[in-house]
């Protein structure tokens, strides 16, 4: 089938590259050429593992191509992909601007039936206005208004992992409309993802506006779940109870379960505080507080400043001419990700307290550097007490202290001899409680992690 995908970015790479694995021939559109640049160059502007030699694979095969040529990319799909992003706006709710920009090309240039998916994140209420925006350019060239159908498919990938999740889904859902032309583009997704249905059924048909909510539903519960194992872990701080215990009781109930029920530093990544936000703003909206939500967001914030309380508890408030190790930047392992990542107001506090910082990342270091440019563009001299290097241990030379804040595997068995040896004071706070507390004891390091007997 030939696809379009408009929006290379995280979803529309991966999107784009599985469906032309399974033989489709795809077409990718992204209006920054400098981007389209790097894809037609080789390259991947971002880290995902086993995509850059997927695209590669389809590349090379000619069933992937990346362009800016928008009425090219219109003409080429029969089905054409949205997936732009939806950033959050000043008030929480996701910018549609170019989700809506998007939808009007579309409306510009075709001219034979397109069946349009809304694959980005989007409130409920979007896909009419999306609609409503191809529909109203079709209008003006005289074209009747049904040639285009819209369909609600959001997406459910994992950063780190999102190649396995597209390529075998736990679930895929297609949200349609009742109407002829709804149900034709319901048949044509139908065979669209008919391969990765083989082994048995993992479509769930739906209307439109039950997609569009099945999504946001989704991250904001596995949200919850994470903001709901942070205040448990916080609580077992204070009693001198072990969160990892108490993980392991309540996980083995089955209406429970193990998933996302890991304490840490907070959640954070490109969807989890969006959409927790967008879903409580769209609520507001149509008069409902979600008080759980406003909750979980809450919780969360106040969790990326508890790496730092434990800290500041063992050497106090001014940490000048101290230097700390921190092992992690990314929101999470197997990602060059730093948006909303709990790194990011560690480090700032930790800066502002007068400390300097030695970090180490396995992929996200170029990216974290110019995101912490940023976040420091006010504050120049306290850029300067932040550094970078290519080993983990290496970071530990001379530091008073070593700060873990995302779980890389690389991280999971050190030369725990060579840490002591490195550190000025064996001292670890672990944001991901990776080691036993016991036996930190034994081998004599200073142990704090979240919620385990500190």
């Amino acid at each position: 089938m030939k696809v379009t995908i408009i929006g290379s970015g995280y979803v529309g790479l991966v999107t784009g590259a599985c469906l032309a694995e399974q033989g489709n021939n795809v077409f990718c559109l992204d209006l920054d050429p400098k981007k389209i640049e790097i894809l037609n160059s080789g390259g991947v502007p971002i880290y995902e593992p086993g995509l850059k030699e997927m695209i590669e694979r389809n590349r090379a095969a000619g069933r992937l191509q990346f362009s800016t040529d928008i009425a090219a990319s219109v003409a080429h799909g029969d089905i054409q992909f949205i997936a732009v992003g939806t950033p959050p706006d000043e008030d929480g709710s996701a910018d549609l601007q170019y989700v809506v920009a998007a939808a009007r090309n579309i409306g510009r240039y075709a001219s034979t039936p397109k069946v349009i998916v809304d694959k980005s994140t989007v409130p409920v209420g979007t896909a009419d206005k999306v609609q409503a925006a191809i529909t109203d350019e079709l209008q003006k060239r005289g074209l009747p208004a049904d040639l285009c159908s819209v369909v609600s498919n959001p997406e459910f990938l994992k950063e780190g992992a999102a190649v396995e999740d597209f390529m075998r889904p736990d679930r895929i859902v297609i949200g349609t409309e009742n109407t002829p032309a709804g149900l034709r583009a319901k048949e044509q997704m139908r065979k669209l993802y008919a391969p990765f249905n083989r082994n048995h059924e993992r479509t769930y048909y739906m209307d439109v506006k039950s997609a569009e909510l099945t999504k946001y539903a989704a991250n904001a519960m596995l949200a919850t779940r994470i903001s709901f194992m942070n205040e448990l872990a916080n609580l077992a701080d204070l009693v001198g109870a072990d969160i990892e215990a108490v993980r392991q009781g309540i996980g083995s109930d089955s209406r429970i379960g193990f998933g996302f029920l890991y304490p840490g530093t907070g959640y954070g990544g490109s969807c989890f505080p969006k959409d927790v936000s967008a879903l409580s703003k769209t609520a507001l909206e149509h008069g409902r507080d979600l008080k759980i939500l406003n909750a979980v967001e809450a919780v969360n914030e106040l969790q990326k400043y508890t790496l730092v309380e434990k800290i500041e508890k063992r050497f106090g408030a001014d940490l000048s001419n101290m230097k700390f190790a921190l092992w992690g930047l990314a929101f999470k392992p197997n990602t060059d990700d730093m948006r909303e990542a709990p790194s990011r107001v560690i480090i700032a506090e930790l800066v502002k307290r007068g400390a300097s910082i030695v970090a180490h990342d396995p992929v996200a270091m170029p990216e974290a550097k110019h995101c912490l440019e940023q976040d420091f563009i006010a504050n120049p001299e306290g850029f300067k007490k932040i550094s970078m290097v290519d080993d983990p241990m290496a970071a530990l030379n001379g530091c008073d202290a070593l700060v873990i804040v995302t779980e890389w595997k690389a991280f999971r068995s050190p030369d725990f001899n060579q840490v002591m040896q490195k550190l000025t004071h064996p001292i670890i706070f672990d944001g991901r409680n990776l080691y036993e507390p016991q036996a930190m004891q034994e081998l004599g390091i200073e142990y704090y992690g979240i919620g385990r007997h500190n």
